[in-house]
């Protein structure tokens, strides 16, 4: 079996248990639309991959996903890199979203964390913080969940130990959760030829 037949069948085979995550998601999704109808933002934050994703996750929500629409208000905490190096250089790499959310969170937002571990210790910090300040927290998790599930409101914890099939997984709900969120603001058009493809 070649490499690509084999992560296609890890793939497939891990995808096919995702309905398990549906009342999660759909939880973390009323959560999303929630505090976007109540003009609250989105923060996204992860390590690596996981800042990556942070950031493709953002683009959808400010940018567009299914259709022309409103932009919402989303931003991955990963992408100024004066602020990651200026925080990490004075306070340490463990604070580096911590001091973000304290500065631009407000009671309303929600923080969505991504690790496939859950154990990031960023991450599980600015987690700390957000629940202090009445700040929603989801987390798109792998393995066990980690010491970030039991800091999520919503935890979303893929059932996998394969960092890539995690990875793949937290994008087919990120992208569940940004179309949960159109739907749920009625931001999707009536005519479904108008929506891109």
């Amino acid at each position: 079996m070649s490499v690509f037949e084999r992560n296609l069948a890890e793939h497939l085979a891990l995808f096919s248990t995702l309905n398990t995550l549906e009342t999660a998601i759909a939880r973390a999704g009323r959560a999303i639309s929630e505090a976007l109808a109540a003009g609250g933002k989105l923060m996204f934050c992860g390590n690596g991959g996981s800042a990556a994703d942070s950031q493709h996750l953002a683009a959808e929500f400010t940018g567009r996903f299914v259709s022309d629409r409103r932009p919402l208000a989303g931003l991955a905490l990963s992408t100024d890199s004066s602020a990651l190096t200026c925080i990490s250089n004075d306070y340490g790499f463990e604070h580096v979203f911590t001091r973000q959310v304290q500065g631009l969170g407000k009671a309303g937002d929600c923080l969505i964390g991504i690790s496939t571990s859950g154990n990031s210790p960023n991450v599980v910090n600015a987690f700390g913080y957000a629940r202090s300040a009445g700040i929603a927290t989801i987390g798109l998790l792998g393995r066990n969940g980690g010491a970030l599930a039991p800091l999520s409101d919503i935890p979303i914890i893929v059932p996998s130990s394969v960092t890539a099939r995690i990875q793949e997984a937290h994008i087919l709900i990120g992208h569940s959760l940004c179309g949960m969120a159109e739907e749920a603001l009625d931001l999707l058009p009536q005519d479904p030829s108008s929506r891109s493809t």
